[in-house]
């Protein structure tokens, strides 16, 4: 009886972090290129029941020579095992603005952090007043040759993420997400946009703000040179989250919460008439 307390108790603890975790991927349903979280659940070891008599003493059943039969199994209850990130790709935004940039593929870009380098794949881009290409942060967005310093607006990032700009300096910034390359006089092609991928996506770490880390699990960052992403200038990629799925989600998650509740308040009504009743 007191088992059937843990288990539904294990159940509701498991419960809240499944709703915790829903939860966070309804908050980030409008952050450019999140990837909605799933909790991974598993089972406790299942105990091995045995038949025996009160007294200790071990009976053989007729035609058997087991000296414990086997009864059957016993559950007790649930663990979250991990929490997995599942990294689909996400709807296309388009926003007219040459400083957005999505990857329409699997494969990160590489942004240079006061902790060392992390990947995203959030391309909302902007130019320091140093003329460096960085993210909303500030911080430096890294190409093949390092550090990707425009220095002007006038530039373009083709499908391969190579970073052109127009020597002559003659066209309108406004205009260049919709302009033709070959239109420039003398493209000049500063650095191409680094990007990697991993061998084992599921072991990076998320630190907030877009951003992953690598782990020793995850393996180290692989830059792409074939089959790279394409990249999309002028669009950004949504979330991967559905609000009507993780609603639904959230919903099953409360009524299976409240099933576990019921459960131990159910028990311990039964416990109290056994201390309280049987005893008299």
């Amino acid at each position: 009886m007191v088992r059937g307390i843990y288990t539904g108790a294990a159940g509701m603890v498991t419960k809240m972090h499944q709703m915790d975790v829903i939860s966070n991927n309804l908050a980030n349903v409008d952050k450019t290129g999140y990837k909605r979280d799933t909790a991974i659940l598993k089972s406790f070891p299942e105990m091995l029941i045995r038949r025996m008599n009160d007294d200790g003493v071990v009976r053989f059943p007729l035609g058997s020579y087991d000296v414990m039969p086997m009864v059957g199994k016993l559950g007790t209850g649930v663990e979250v095992n991990e929490v997995y990130t599942r990294f689909t790709q996400g709807a296309m935004k388009q926003t007219h603005n040459p400083f957005d940039t999505a990857l329409d593929g699997k494969g990160f870009f590489v942004v240079q952090t006061d902790r060392g380098l992390r990947f995203t794949r959030n391309g909302s881009f902007l130019i320091n007043k140093e003329g460096f290409l960085v993210n909303k942060n500030g911080f430096k967005v890294i190409g093949e040759k390092g550090s990707v310093q425009i220095k002007k607006h006038n530039f373009q990032i083709d499908a391969d993420g190579r970073v052109i700009v127009n020597a002559d300096e003659q066209d309108d910034p406004k205009k260049l997400i919709d302009s033709n390359q070959n239109d420039w006089k003398r493209p000049v092609v500063l650095d191409r946009l680094r990007i990697v991928n991993f061998e084992n996506l599921r072991y990076l770490d998320k630190e907030g703000n877009s951003f992953y880390k690598e782990t020793k699990y995850s393996g180290k960052a692989t830059d792409i040179q074939t089959n790279r992403p394409k990249v999309v200038q002028g669009f950004l990629e949504a979330s991967n989250v559905n609000p009507v799925t993780e609603m639904v989600k959230m919903i099953e998650v409360q009524r299976s919460y409240e099933a576990s509740q019921k459960a131990i308040q159910s028990h311990d009504q039964t416990l109290s008439k056994l201390i309280n009743e049987a005893g008299r």
